[in-house]
């Protein structure tokens, strides 16, 4: 079912069950999944520490029993132990921040290093670091500022969203999926699919907050952390990392809005700032004025909210502007978008005399409507042309880099290059653009070889030949977004 050829296997549209107590896109959404996730632990064992994952355990239960009550004693969960979970957890190899300490050079005298580092948070002596400013570009060809922390800045970064984790994984809503504990890319992308077939959606609101890193109001961030900590030192933390600033080309400059896109805590945070901007409100907006289902998706700063009526989405847009200058922010127009989308919109549009059903991008694929072989609906999933496009610019970049490498060395790299993009793009139906990206990446090597000499004897079957034995051949990993959705939230979801 999931190999090579047609996946284009129709999904028979689940009636949501008739419980009173909960809106039915709760179901659609998986809520109810943040008990399960709020419950997971940090393993105990020779980094964590045996007392670690108790410890906290008590957080969560307070967490999600009174959702008023404000912790007070948080930061002596910050202990040793958790310090040296955090430091085990980072990347070895990547990129320094301003104090140009590696991970591994760190680790020559970890203990000695993590018990100073713990005794100076403790104390107040601790110091945040200002981040490096680099830069990475984006699909659209535009860069994307990116802030490299300390590595000290790191470790503790990673302890303490450990422990608020254990508060804010209760208080999270089911369609929040962005950095989150259990809740991928693909979590979300299942939970969009199972919504727009399940529930009646017939419009789809592709929004997208310009700059919203960058715009994040310290004051209103530090104010949405009090509802929840009160613990004056561990607002004092947070609040020493928004301020740190950031350093490029050799100059330092103040942050006094935003959160560093990069930084360890950023995800978090971002993810406090939108749950109270966004997610509270959406969730009661759609309770109390929607004449009709509405689902909601959130990963990050993207989303994704589907309409029943057309009346119910322009309202909704019209409210979302006003509700985000309240706080500073504002919606990108370029890319935000109402279009019609879901099961009968094909249909509809025909009898209008109209084309076909417009697409959608969210998290690095084109939403298409279809049909399947039974001519039932069907949501295509394809490849983001701007993401295969930026991801083979930097393959002929990287190859260039490599030209004098032995065969080998290149095949073993262009290997794992391909792999990386099937684990993340080798859904049902998607085998085409996946074929597609393994045959420009062959492209890219063949030029890249024949520019090594004037004399090769590098013609294109025998690289063909070179392709067979290091590139794999594109098949589909994923299951149907259905399957795997019901699969995990059978046993969790409140209404089952």
């Amino acid at each position: 079912m999931h190999g090579h050829g047609k996946s284009d296997r129709p999904v028979v549209p689940a009636k949501p069950p008739n419980n009173a107590g909960v809106p039915a896109a709760e179901v659609v959404e998986g809520r109810g999944l943040g008990k399960g996730n709020a419950a997971s632990k940090t393993h105990p064992g020779h980094r964590a520490g045996v007392s670690a994952p108790s410890a906290l355990d008590r957080v969560r239960r307070v967490a999600r029993q009174d959702k008023d009550v404000r912790f007070t004693a948080l930061l002596h969960h910050v202990d040793v132990d958790r310090l040296r979970a955090a430091y085990g957890a980072l990347n070895p190899k990547a990129a320094t921040g301003v104090d140009g300490v590696t991970w591994y050079e760190y680790g020559q005298d970890l203990e000695e290093n993590l018990r100073d580092l713990h005794a100076r948070v403790h104390r107040g002596g601790y110091r945040a670091r200002p981040s490096r400013r680099v830069y990475i570009p984006k699909a659209d060809g535009q860069q994307r500022p990116l802030g490299v922390a300390a590595l000290e800045d790191k470790i503790l970064q990673r302890a303490v969203v450990e422990v608020l984790n254990a508060i804010y994984e209760t208080d999270f809503l089911g369609f929040s999926y962005g950095f989150r504990p259990g809740r991928s890319p693909h979590r979300a992308l299942d939970a969009l699919a199972v919504g727009i077939y399940r529930r009646k959606v017939n419009w789809v609101l592709d929004a997208d907050i310009r700059g919203f890193y960058d715009a994040i109001d310290h004051g209103w961030m530090l104010k949405f952390l009090e509802h929840r900590i009160a613990d004056k030192r561990m607002l004092r933390l947070i609040r020493k990392w928004l301020k740190a600033g950031v350093i490029e080309n050799g100059v330092r400059s103040e942050t006094v809005v935003g959160a560093a896109q990069g930084a360890s805590a950023s995800p978090l945070l971002s993810n406090v700032y939108l749950h109270y901007v966004f997610d509270l409100w959406a969730d009661q907006w759609r309770r109390r004025h929607a004449r009709g289902d509405v689902i909601i998706t959130r990963f990050a700063d993207d989303y994704i909210v589907g309409f029943e009526h057309r009346e119910d989405a322009q309202r909704f847009l019209d409210d979302l502007r006003g509700r985000l200058a309240k706080f500073n922010l504002e919606l990108a127009p370029e890319k935000t978008r109402l279009i019609e989308f879901g099961r009968f919109v094909a249909r509809n549009r025909a009898r209008r005399g109209q084309g076909k059903p417009e697409t959608f991008r969210f998290l690095g694929f084109t939403h298409i409507c279809a049909k399947a072989t039974n001519g039932s609906f069907l949501i295509k999933r394809i490849t983001d042309s701007k993401r295969a496009r930026a991801k083979l610019h930097a393959v002929k970049a990287e190859m260039r880099r490599r030209a004098h490498q032995p065969i080998p060395e290149q095949g073993e790299w262009l290997a794992s290059v391909v792999r990386g993009h099937y684990a993340y793009y080798a859904v049902p139906g998607n085998i085409k653009a996946m074929d597609t990206f393994r045959d420009q990446v062959t492209r890219h090597w063949y030029r890249a070889l024949r520019r090594r000499s004037q004399r090769t004897r590098l013609n294109w079957e025998r690289n063909h030949r070179l392709a067979q034995r290091w590139l794999p051949s594109a098949k589909i990993t994923h299951p149907w977004p259905d399957q795997r959705f019901d699969a995990r939230t059978q046993a969790r979801s409140p209404v089952h």
